[in-house]
Protein backbone atom coordinates (compact mmCIF):
# COMPACT_ATOMS: atom_id res chain seq x y z
CA UNK A 1 0.00 0.00 0.00
CA UNK A 2 1.34 3.11 -0.93
CA UNK A 3 1.39 6.12 1.79
CA UNK A 4 2.44 9.68 1.52
CA UNK A 5 6.25 9.21 2.21
CA UNK A 6 5.91 6.74 -0.85
CA UNK A 7 4.62 9.68 -3.57
CA UNK A 8 6.94 12.12 -2.05
CA UNK A 9 10.02 9.83 -2.76
CA UNK A 10 8.46 8.80 -6.41
CA UNK A 11 8.52 12.92 -6.94
CA UNK A 12 12.07 13.21 -5.87
CA UNK A 13 13.65 10.44 -6.70
CA UNK A 14 11.81 9.33 -10.23
CA UNK A 15 8.44 7.49 -11.02
CA UNK A 16 7.88 3.13 -11.46
CA UNK A 17 8.08 2.41 -15.29
CA UNK A 18 5.22 2.27 -16.68
CA UNK A 19 3.69 -1.25 -17.51
CA UNK A 20 4.30 -0.11 -21.37
CA UNK A 21 4.21 2.97 -23.49
CA UNK A 22 1.42 4.68 -25.39
CA UNK A 23 2.75 7.75 -27.71
CA UNK A 24 0.68 9.45 -30.56
CA UNK A 25 0.67 12.78 -32.11
CA UNK A 26 -1.42 15.92 -31.04
CA UNK A 27 -3.75 15.17 -33.99
CA UNK A 28 -3.95 11.75 -32.89
CA UNK A 29 -5.21 12.64 -29.70
CA UNK A 30 -6.87 15.56 -30.73
CA UNK A 31 -9.12 12.84 -32.88
CA UNK A 32 -9.62 10.27 -30.41
CA UNK A 33 -10.83 12.41 -27.72
CA UNK A 34 -13.31 14.99 -26.99
CA UNK A 35 -12.57 18.70 -27.11
CA UNK A 36 -12.93 18.13 -23.35
CA UNK A 37 -11.48 14.83 -22.65
CA UNK A 38 -8.10 16.84 -24.56
CA UNK A 39 -8.53 19.33 -22.79
CA UNK A 40 -7.95 17.81 -19.33
CA UNK A 41 -5.91 15.06 -20.37
CA UNK A 42 -3.47 16.89 -22.67
CA UNK A 43 -3.47 20.65 -21.79
CA UNK A 44 -3.55 19.56 -18.25
CA UNK A 45 -7.16 21.27 -17.68
CA UNK A 46 -9.09 20.59 -14.46
CA UNK A 47 -12.78 20.09 -15.38
CA UNK A 48 -15.86 21.76 -13.03
CA UNK A 49 -16.22 20.19 -10.02
CA UNK A 50 -19.66 17.87 -9.31
CA UNK A 51 -19.94 18.25 -13.05
CA UNK A 52 -19.52 14.52 -13.46
CA UNK A 53 -22.18 11.68 -11.81
CA UNK A 54 -19.43 9.47 -11.27
CA UNK A 55 -18.66 11.43 -8.17
CA UNK A 56 -21.51 9.65 -6.61
CA UNK A 57 -21.20 6.45 -8.28
CA UNK A 58 -20.12 3.26 -6.27
CA UNK A 59 -20.87 0.26 -8.44
CA UNK A 60 -18.04 -2.40 -9.42
CA UNK A 61 -15.66 -2.46 -11.65
CA UNK A 62 -12.16 -0.52 -12.53
CA UNK A 63 -11.34 2.95 -13.68
CA UNK A 64 -9.27 3.43 -16.60
CA UNK A 65 -7.22 5.93 -18.21
CA UNK A 66 -9.63 7.43 -21.04
CA UNK A 67 -6.68 7.99 -23.54
CA UNK A 68 -4.89 4.72 -23.54
CA UNK A 69 -7.52 2.41 -21.40
CA UNK A 70 -4.85 1.42 -18.67
CA UNK A 71 -6.54 0.25 -15.77
CA UNK A 72 -5.49 2.59 -13.18
CA UNK A 73 -7.96 2.74 -10.35
CA UNK A 74 -10.88 0.02 -8.76
CA UNK A 75 -14.40 0.60 -7.93
CA UNK A 76 -13.02 -0.71 -4.21
CA UNK A 77 -11.39 2.26 -3.34
CA UNK A 78 -13.20 4.49 -4.47
CA UNK A 79 -14.72 6.92 -1.64
CA UNK A 80 -16.82 10.06 -1.47
CA UNK A 81 -14.85 13.00 -0.46
CA UNK A 82 -17.30 15.52 -1.04
CA UNK A 83 -14.71 17.87 -3.44
CA UNK A 84 -17.23 17.22 -6.55
CA UNK A 85 -14.18 14.99 -8.18
CA UNK A 86 -14.20 11.13 -8.27
CA UNK A 87 -11.52 10.03 -5.39
CA UNK A 88 -9.69 7.10 -4.89
CA UNK A 89 -7.08 5.94 -1.82
CA UNK A 90 -5.01 3.54 -4.18
CA UNK A 91 -3.85 2.93 -7.62
CA UNK A 92 -4.59 -0.19 -9.02
CA UNK A 93 -0.95 -1.08 -9.17
CA UNK A 94 1.97 0.69 -7.95
CA UNK A 95 3.29 1.63 -11.89
CA UNK A 96 0.16 2.60 -13.37
CA UNK A 97 0.66 6.16 -12.19
CA UNK A 98 3.26 9.04 -12.32
CA UNK A 99 3.64 11.57 -9.86
CA UNK A 100 4.98 15.24 -10.43
CA UNK A 101 5.77 18.64 -8.36
CA UNK A 102 3.34 21.28 -9.20
CA UNK A 103 3.64 24.80 -8.06
CA UNK A 104 0.94 25.94 -10.43
CA UNK A 105 -1.60 28.79 -9.25
CA UNK A 106 0.59 29.79 -6.20
CA UNK A 107 0.04 26.08 -4.54
CA UNK A 108 2.48 23.25 -3.95
CA UNK A 109 0.66 19.88 -4.67
CA UNK A 110 1.65 16.23 -6.37
CA UNK A 111 0.14 16.24 -9.99
CA UNK A 112 -0.79 12.83 -10.75
CA UNK A 113 -0.78 11.39 -14.76
CA UNK A 114 -1.32 8.03 -16.53
CA UNK A 115 2.56 6.24 -16.04
CA UNK A 116 1.88 4.92 -19.66
CA UNK A 117 0.76 7.88 -21.89
CA UNK A 118 1.57 10.69 -19.65
CA UNK A 119 -2.11 12.01 -19.65
CA UNK A 120 -3.09 14.27 -16.90
CA UNK A 121 -5.13 12.86 -14.42
CA UNK A 122 -5.54 15.13 -11.37
CA UNK A 123 -3.64 15.50 -8.01
CA UNK A 124 -2.79 13.20 -4.92
CA UNK A 125 -3.44 14.71 -1.58
CA UNK A 126 -2.15 13.13 2.15
CA UNK A 127 -5.80 13.93 3.67
CA UNK A 128 -8.08 10.50 2.33
CA UNK A 129 -9.19 8.20 4.80
CA UNK A 130 -7.34 5.44 6.53
CA UNK A 131 -5.07 3.44 6.48
CA UNK A 132 -3.28 5.11 3.48
CA UNK A 133 -4.39 8.71 4.08
CA UNK A 134 -4.09 9.10 0.62
CA UNK A 135 -6.68 10.91 -2.03
CA UNK A 136 -6.06 10.87 -5.58
CA UNK A 137 -8.71 13.30 -6.80
CA UNK A 138 -9.08 12.45 -10.47
CA UNK A 139 -10.88 14.32 -13.25
CA UNK A 140 -13.43 12.26 -14.36
CA UNK A 141 -13.19 13.15 -17.95
CA UNK A 142 -9.28 11.48 -17.48
CA UNK A 143 -11.58 8.10 -16.55
CA UNK A 144 -13.35 6.10 -18.31
CA UNK A 145 -15.35 2.88 -16.63
CA UNK A 146 -14.34 -0.59 -17.31
CA UNK A 147 -16.43 -3.68 -16.24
Amino acid sequence: MLSWSDIIEYVRQGNPEPPRRVQRTEAEWRERLTPEQYHVTRQRGTESPFSSDMCSRFDPGRYACVCCDTALFDAGEKYESGTGWPSFTQPIELDVIAYHADSSHGMQRVETTCNTCGAHLGHVFPDGPAPSGLRYCINALALSKVE
